[in-house]
Order: C-alpha cells, then structure tokens, then sequence
C-alpha cells in the first residue's frame, strides 16, 4: 500500500492506474492489480443498488440529474439511458438503452417505447450524456428527443424530459426550452 501510494500519490491515482503499470509495483501481481482497478467499479455499483433500493421520487429536473450524474460517472463513451416513472414520478427502473461513441449514441426508439409500456410507465425521461464535457444540446439531440416524444405519444406516455450529463453538470432540455409544450408535462 505504502508503495502504491508513494508511486501515485493519492488513492485516486492508484485507482486510476492501468493494470500493467500497476503490476510494476513490488507486491502487486495480475490478480492484486484487476482487484484494485475493480473497486472503484464496485462501489459505484453498490451506490446504484442502494438508490434502488429506496424509493425514488424523480419529479423535478434537479433530482433527475443528481440520479443519473451518478449513473454517467467514469463513462467515456456516449450512452442512453431511460428512466421509467408511475404518474407520480415514482421510479419503476432504469434502462440503459445504449452506448455509442465518444461523440454520439443511437437512440433506439423502439426499445425506447417497449420498456414504456413493459413497465407500465406514465412518463419517462430519457438522459445521455456528453463526454466532452459540455452538457449543450445538438442539433442531433434535439432531432432526437422530438422523436422519442413523438413515439411515446403514440401509447399515451409523456416525456417529461431529455437530461444531458457532462461531467458534474447536467441540463434539462424541458427546462431549457428545448422541448416543445406537447412534449413534456
């Protein structure tokens, strides 16, 4: 441990370490090294599971975003994810929907309505996040969440709102203004 930290300087280095150069350390072999980069996974896991195990209330834009921040931490790669709320923006479940590149994901509609109506959900928020860093709409995005409310209209499920997560800040495309008045509650 003591050499570890002398060779990082910080837990958070060790952590962040590749398994390779962990493995350079006197002490550390594969096994010590995959073990040390699985914690950080590990404890995010069991952050999640335990915001499951309560239940969720996601009715505003800022208790949306501090859940989902927590679900985009450590990803580099642009995923989706589909929240599923009752009518009073009860939690039913989380999907991910998909992952796609460091610029861009495609969002699958289809799926997208399916785990609406599997679940039996009144509303639904749908969140990606922007690893760059910059939690603006594109144009992309925007074509999209028209889309995804379009669809869910269709079954009489509303999008209450697209969230997008870059780094430690989020933005609401309903409170933005970005969705129009038919598209969100």
């Amino acid at each position: 441990a003591h050499a570890l930290m002398e060779r990082y300087g910080s837990l958070s280095g060790v952590m962040a370490a590749p398994i390779e150069d962990l493995q350079k350390v006197k002490g550390i072999g594969e096994n010590a090294a995959i073990l040390l980069k699985m914690v950080p996974r590990l404890c995010h896991k069991a952050r999640l599971a335990d915001a499951h195990r309560q239940e969720l209330v996601l009715n505003t834009a800022a208790r949306a975003g501090a859940y989902l921040m927590e679900h985009f931490a450590g990803e580099t790669h642009e995923v989706i994810y589909e929240l599923c709320l009752d009518r009073k923006g009860k939690l039913l479940v989380c999907k991910r929907l998909g992952e796609g590149g460091i610029s861009s994901a495609p969002l699958d509609v289809r799926k997208l309505v399916e785990n609406a109506i599997l679940t039996s959900a009144s509303t639904v928020i749908l969140a990606h996040n922007h690893p760059s860093g910059i939690a603006l709409p594109s144009d992309d995005d925007c074509a999209a969440t028209t889309r995804a409310a379009q669809a869910l209209q269709t079954i009489g499920v509303a999008l209450a709102d697209h969230i997008i997560v870059a780094d430690d800040d989020f933005v609401s495309m309903a409170q933005s203004g970005y969705l129009t008045p038919w598209e969100h509650l």
